[in-house]
């Protein structure tokens, strides 16, 4: 059982990644793109930030890190993570019956504070 460190630990750290959503969804509200959703949930698969311009939906993927100590944030999108993204789009997308639009997927990253933005980071994966 995790301890009370432990947890508020975790509670902690779940606060900062929101406040890098969000500090990305303003970057991305800033370029054009409108939010569709937020930590959207597809069973135990979650994408960050849904956002869409005309024509094109975007499934964003944020991710922090204080150094590049563990590599550069971008490189954590594992092959896993990837297809776990991808099938968590594909949920969204039947749940809210989205057809004829492009679907794209970027990463955000921060390093020491600093925004990153990838567009067409990854494709997805079937």
């Amino acid at each position: 059982m995790p301890s009370s460190s432990d947890r508020r630990k975790s509670g902690n750290r779940r606060a900062v990644g929101r406040r890098y959503e969000d500090a990305a969804a303003q970057f991305l509200i800033q370029r054009g793109f409108e939010i569709l959703d937020k930590n959207y949930q597809a069973g135990h698969k979650e994408i960050d930030l849904v956002v869409s311009k005309p024509g094109v939906i975007v499934f964003v993927e944020v991710k922090a890190a204080r150094s590049n100590a563990f590599g550069h944030p971008a490189e954590w999108v594992s092959a896993r993570k990837i297809r776990l993204l991808t099938q968590a789009a594909q949920v969204y997308l039947d749940e809210m019956k989205i057809v004829g639009r492009d679907i794209r997927f970027d990463v955000i990253c921060f390093v020491k504070g600093e925004l990153e933005y990838f567009p067409g980071a990854f494709e997805g994966v079937e």
